[in-house]
């Protein structure tokens, strides 16, 4: 292994809307010290990040209070989701939330679909790091699997209505795919939200009759 540390970490999409889930997968080397770890996270419509002290190795099941975009209901100790303000070695203001409100919430919101940016650095912060632009799907696939459960699709031949909803129900999972694609892959997150709006407002207008059911 390379005398330095390979950050990385796995941002997979979860079925529960009120989770967001964060891995450590990165490579640490043994000849250099691991510490002040930092897990920044830029929510969708929010101009500055939300700062978690984490260590090396982290599996986060993170929650509205966590990540910022929820203070009032938290709860785990008296200052879990309070938000105070601090500057970064880069003279950069960040938001940081105490990290027991990862405990929980006594009435958790559901965390948005959107693009996320999610910064993990270690010391020296401003030179060891990595940065990900995460499109979150669990809503708008959650809404997607519910309309295959509404449409009872069955092991038979279907008519000509059905293989309709049907070519439309695999279009939609395809602009799905290609906006997660477009955000994390090709460096394009604005073409990326125009495709997941489209395939939102798709799914939205698909409805389901005793023609097609």
């Amino acid at each position: 292994m390379a005398n330095k540390h390979i950050l990385s970490l796995e941002i997979p999409t979860v079925a529960n809307c009120e989770i967001f889930r964060i891995k450590d997968t990165s490579q640490y080397t043994d000849s250099l010290y691991v510490d002040c770890g930092e897990l920044l996270i830029t929510p969708p419509g929010f101009n500055q990040g939300n700062l978690i002290k984490v260590q090396p190795g982290f599996d986060l099941a993170i929650n509205s209070c966590s990540l910022g975009v929820q203070t009032i209901g938290c709860t785990g100790t008296s200052l879990s989701g309070v938000v105070t303000t601090n500057t970064d070695v880069c003279g950069n203001t960040i938001s940081t939330t105490n990290v027991n409100a990862l405990t929980g919430s006594s009435s958790r919101s559901a965390i948005a679909d959107g693009i996320y940016i999610i910064r993990y650095a270690v010391a020296p912060t401003d030179r060891v790091y990595v940065e990900y632009n995460h499109l979150r799907i669990t809503g708008i696939m959650k809404s997607y699997y519910k309309k295959l459960c509404d449409l009872d699709v069955t092991p038979c031949e279907p008519n000509s209505k059905q293989q309709s909803i049907y070519r439309e129900m695999n279009f939609i999972k395809l602009m799905i795919d290609a906006a997660k694609a477009k955000v994390e892959y090709c460096q394009s997150p604005a073409e990326g939200m125009q495709l997941y709006n489209f395939a939102k407002k798709k799914l939205e207008k698909i409805t389901c009759s005793n023609e097609c059911c």
